[in-house]
């Protein structure tokens, strides 16, 4: 396994700055970037790769290996909760409706990581296919659908509860403003991409890095703060990760998608949400525990991705391919 892939994402800004962030929060910096200036980064950068999606797409057409990205995107959210909420059971002596709760997050995708995967992976020469966008929306709401099942919460709600839920599942922001952007930017096409590209394309490494910066300091702060959770649960964040990104990874190759885009199903598989399914858990699971389920996504799981996950993807998949 090329160990020059994994090494190269230490040098990168963008880690750097996600480094710096987590650094000044442990010792316990006043740096912060404003909310209102993080969510505009937030936006600029999920209307950023939803466009450069949708041009990409449109550039290339769309044929069975989209169908088979999406399809199996699609099964493995459903999936991987299954396998998830069974560890978290009987190694993380979580109870039903927590290990529920969990599971879903980690059978989602986080938005973040995947944008960083795409800069890293560009950089060593494994840029991922643009419809790999398409499967990242695809791959945020089963696994919610799957934790919501597997804690029962779903089954107890009222109607106006459901409806509330599945609003937010279907229609959160993030879903909206990539497929939105994905869209405008496969009508748009290359041609016109370009009026708007000095701002989408251009900046976008800049921007990643403030926004990086930020989660940085947000999950460090979190992770100290934090009392929820305990050994076992930390050595879950870690662990699944590494099966849930390897399964993918295979999956990937199995299905013959190229070297980028199997790493980048890796990471997506790897990855945990922090925004759409802890919405989603708080309008259906409220007695689930946010002080569990999110610190393990967000301070445990997201910056072991960031570090080590996506080096580590991306050399198995160029491992695999032969390079």
């Amino acid at each position: 396994m090329d160990s020059t892939v994994i090494t190269s994402t230490f040098t990168s800004p963008v880690i750097l700055f996600f480094v710096l962030g987590f650094a000044a929060a442990l010792a316990r910096s006043e740096l912060s970037i404003p909310e209102a200036i993080a969510k505009g980064l937030s936006l600029y950068l999920m209307a950023a790769i939803g466009l450069k999606g949708g041009v990409a797409v449109a550039e290339s057409g769309i044929g069975p290996d989209v169908a088979a990205a999406m399809g199996a995107g699609f099964m493995l959210s459903l999936l991987i909760p299954v396998g998830a909420y069974a560890a978290l059971r009987a190694f993380g002596r979580l109870d039903r409706t927590n290990a529920g709760a969990v599971a879903a997050h980690y059978g989602s995708v986080s938005v973040v990581t995947f944008v960083t995967a795409a800069e890293i992976l560009e950089g060593v020469g494994l840029a991922p296919a643009g419809y790999m966008v398409a499967v990242l929306a695809i791959m945020e709401t089963p696994a919610i659908l799957t934790g919501l099942l597997l804690a029962r919460g779903a089954l107890g709600s009222s109607e106006g509860r459901r409806g509330e839920m599945l609003h937010e599942v279907f229609l959160n922001a993030s879903v909206v403003l990539l497929l939105g952007s994905f869209a405008i930017g496969a009508i748009a096409g290359p041609a016109g991409f370009e009026d708007v590209r000095p701002l989408f394309d251009t900046g976008f490494k800049g921007v990643l890095c403030l926004f990086l910066l930020d989660m940085g300091l947000i999950a460090a702060r979190r992770l100290m703060t934090s009392r929820a959770l305990n050994w076992r649960l930390i050595v879950l964040a870690i662990v699944f990760p590494l099966v849930n990104g390897t399964i993918g990874t295979l999956v990937g190759f199995a299905i013959g998608l190229d070297p980028g885009s199997t790493a980048a199903l890796g990471v997506l598989c790897a990855s945990a949400s922090y925004i759409a399914v802890p919405a989603a858990m708080r309008l259906s699971l409220p007695e689930a525990d946010p002080g569990v389920y999110l610190t393990m996504s967000l301070s445990v799981t997201f910056p072991f991705n960031i570090l080590i996950g996506i080096g580590l993807f991306a050399a198995l998949a160029r491992a695999l391919a032969g390079g």
